[in-house]
């Protein structure tokens, strides 16, 4: 069986002019980078802002779980079987990390024939979006400390600081460092801590900002630190917003790469889905919306995060509405969450299957909840029988959701067929009411326990000392009205990631929470939410290589 990276090696791909095309776009609408792939300009935004939005479809997915769900795979593999319907389809997705593609999980390009290329370009370094904001997050942290070095004149508490600097790897060891020692002149002696390039605000800050204006404006508004009296000191203060805008110039613009079935793909930004909002970018998915007729993106993680912050969060800020949702799931998932061990997943267990797919249930009601048409889909796997075919179609179907198969990864577009026709009739024939869960004159903390007793099915909220004073604190400051970022395992609708299935009887923990201002929401910390994430013990790195002729192998 060819691996990933086999089969994206051996696609023949299009000039990216001409998957533009397609679409309309121009050449001098593009900044090419290579041969396949290339930047969106901002004069191209102009010319298409005043177009009807076409049908935008959310592929979300249930809690994950070592047997795999394969989102971005159906994502991408949804797209191409609308295309096969001769329907003018685009999906749009996150761009992957490098953290991730050399620690445990390889590449994030899809899977199988239903992938986007170039795939070692995308998972490696691809057009440069996430260096620029590692390298914009740390000039910041450098005029930070250049500042308090240089005479501290805005009086900033130095036990007091925010502002973290970032990495686009995992390297557990710089969670916890202590910088400026050495003499005088290297700066105060403090502790200070590393978080991966995708849970920096500055990524939030990308992927929500409507074009340059917005993303200064989000920029200045970064809480650094704290002065001696207890006041907020911003980046804005430290004259840093021009600077960093300078470095974030070319990232803000949208990627357009393909699919292995030369369906366009525009493909930008990546915050974290436990830490952030687990989104794509806001320009990506709005430009998306105006040059095709149906968009087809994703949200990170299970449903009770991703899809959460995907309405709660981003369609809020965005005025985004969504069509509907696919909710992605597979037997073997189902079964590992009816308690099967990973061992045994191939064997048919009906009783095993019904146990887990309580988890499937969950997600269904929660999305339900806000008013968007649900379509689930079932990847399929050659050890899946038509017994637990069966047994989910008629549970899907009793819930009031349509169900399809997905043979994707296997067929490509032609495996998405059934699915693609069942997403067409839910557009036409189901209407979306689209609403978030919670009004932003809420407070902080209705809006954790709205989360939490409709979404993760909670009893109620635990607020720890420290999370109590520093909501208090966000309200006092004027941050009340913004949206919560829940921080929570994604392995659980709980905040333990050993409760699997639908878990019933627990208290969120809620230990701490803070104001991301630029990006405009209150991060909720609940559980040991890991920032900077460490390496496995045999990494994915340890398999890839590169030969003499530039041909990189063993990337997935």
């Amino acid at each position: 069986m060819k691996t990933d990276i086999q089969i994206a090696q051996e696609a023949s791909m299009l000039p990216i002019r001409e998957v533009a095309a397609a679409y309309g776009i121009g050449e001098d609408d593009l900044e090419l980078y290579g041969r396949y792939k290339a930047k969106l300009t901002d004069e191209l935004w102009d010319q298409v802002k005043d177009r009807k939005d076409g049908k935008l479809v959310l592929v979300t997915a249930i809690n994950p779980t070592p047997a795999g769900e394969g989102k971005t795979t159906t994502t991408v593999g949804l797209g191409q079987a609308l295309a096969k319907l001769n329907k003018k389809a685009i999906i749009a997705l996150r761009e992957p990390s490098l953290g991730p593609c050399f620690g445990i999980k390889g590449g994030a390009a899809g899977g199988g024939y239903a992938q986007v290329v170039p795939m070692e370009d995308l998972n490696l370094h691809f057009t440069g979006d996430f260096h620029a904001i590692t390298s914009a997050n740390n000039l910041l942290a450098a005029l930070l400390d250049n500042h308090i070095q240089q005479g501290n004149e805005l009086g900033i508490d130095t036990r007091q600081i925010l502002w973290k600097r970032c990495l686009d790897m995992n390297d557990r060891v710089l969670r916890n460092v202590v910088v400026g020692l050495g003499a005088k002149p290297d700066g105060v002696v403090r502790e200070d801590h590393f978080v991966i390039t995708v849970a920096s605000e500055i990524m939030a800050i990308l992927c929500l900002a409507k074009d340059m204006e917005d993303l200064k404006e989000r920029l200045g508004r970064i809480i650094v630190a704290y002065n001696y009296a207890g006041e907020p000191v911003t980046a804005k203060d430290l004259q840093a917003v021009g600077s960093m805008a300078a470095l974030l110039k070319d990232a803000l613009k949208p990627n357009l790469i393909q699919t292995l079935e030369h369906t366009g793909a525009i493909v930008h930004g990546g915050p974290f889905a436990n830490i952030a909002h687990g989104c794509n970018s806001v320009r990506a998915t709005r430009t998306a919306l105006k040059l095709a007729d149906i968009t087809v993106t994703e949200a990170g993680f299970g449903a009770d995060l991703g899809a959460e912050k995907f309405f709660d969060i981003k369609c809020r800020m965005a005025g985004l509405k969504p069509d509907a949702v696919v909710l992605v799931a597979t037997v073997r998932a189902l079964k590992y969450n009816g308690g099967v061990p990973k061992t045994d997943l191939s064997q048919e267990n009906l009783e095993a299957l019904e146990r887990g797919i309580v988890n499937l249930e969950k997600h269904i009601e929660n999305l339900q909840k806000y008013g968007v048409p649900v379509v689930v889909t079932l990847n399929s796997f050659i050890s899946d029988t038509e017994a637990e075919y069966a047994l989910i179609k008629k549970f899907c179907e009793d819930r009031g959701c349509e169900f399809a198969l997905s043979e994707v990864w296997a067929k490509g577009g032609e495996g998405g067929i059934a699915l693609a026709k069942k997403v067409l009739e839910t557009l036409e024939s189901k209407e979306s009411h689209f609403a978030p869960i919670y009004p932003d004159e809420m407070s902080l903390e209705e809006k954790i326990e709205t989360v939490a007793r409709e979404i993760y099915g909670a009893d109620g909220v635990s607020f720890a000392p420290a999370a109590a004073k520093a909501l208090k604190k966000a309200a006092q400051m004027g941050f009340g009205s913004l949206p919560v970022c829940m921080a929570k395992t994604q392995y659980s609708l709980s905040d333990d990631q050993n409760k699997l299935g639908r878990p019933t009887g627990f208290t969120i923990q809620v230990r701490d929470a803070y104001v991301s201002a630029g990006a405009g929401f209150v991060v909720v910390l609940t559980g040991a939410i890991m920032t900077m994430p460490g390496l496995p013990k045999k990494p994915a790195a340890n398999d890839i290589d590169v030969d003499a002729s530039g041909r990189i192998t063993g990337l997935f």
